[in-house]
């Protein structure tokens, strides 16, 4: 998908997602999911391109007036959604797949020093909930759901509806029964 494209996704996606989202115009101005998402495509064109130091300082500046931050090295698909953004943080070796919605304070962290891959691969069409921590290399199977306040360090198959400190997976008549 062109680079145009996926800006634009990117600032309609509220639209879709969001019922309080009431026009573009609102969206460009008052979405700071939208602008530190905007903020992290361009960063990472500019790494991908082998600039030094601009795409972390994009990035951090993108944190400072938003409070979402995403490290430039990150892998995001498209239609990414961050609702309530504040206190997000995608890290460097992160893999989000289409279609993602993340809620505030959601951690996708890393675990060790290592220079290899240390944070989360997220799948397709997966919901996390606000407060999740998914931490290390650790896969998300698509169409998963993980609960608010989840902390998550070990990998779940795909339509999984994930739970608890620490995370695990419930069914449907457990989760109702949970409630």
């Amino acid at each position: 998908m062109s680079v145009f494209k996926t800006l634009k996704n990117d600032l309609t996606i509220p639209l879709k997602k969001d019922p309080a989202a009431g026009n573009i115009l609102e969206v460009v101005l008052l979405y700071p999911s939208v602008h530190a998402v905007i903020a992290y495509r361009i960063a990472h064109f500019l790494r991908g391109m082998r600039v030094p130091l601009v795409p972390r300082f994009i990035s951090q500046f993108a944190r400072f007036l938003t409070g979402i931050e995403i490290h430039p090295g990150a892998t995001i698909g498209q239609n990414l959604f961050i609702d309530h953004g504040m206190c997000v943080v995608v890290g460097e070796t992160t893999e989000i797949g289409d279609n993602v919605t993340m809620y505030q304070g959601v951690t996708l962290g890393g675990t060790g020093l290592q220079k290899a891959k240390r944070h989360p691969t997220i799948g397709n069409n997966v919901v996390v909930g606000a407060g999740a921590i998914v931490l290390g290399p650790v896969t998300i199977g698509d169409n998963s759901k993980i609960g608010a306040g989840s902390v998550v360090n070990k990998s779940f198959p795909p339509n999984s509806t994930i739970v608890g400190v620490p995370g695990s997976a419930v069914t449907k008549s457990e989760f109702i029964y949970q409630i």
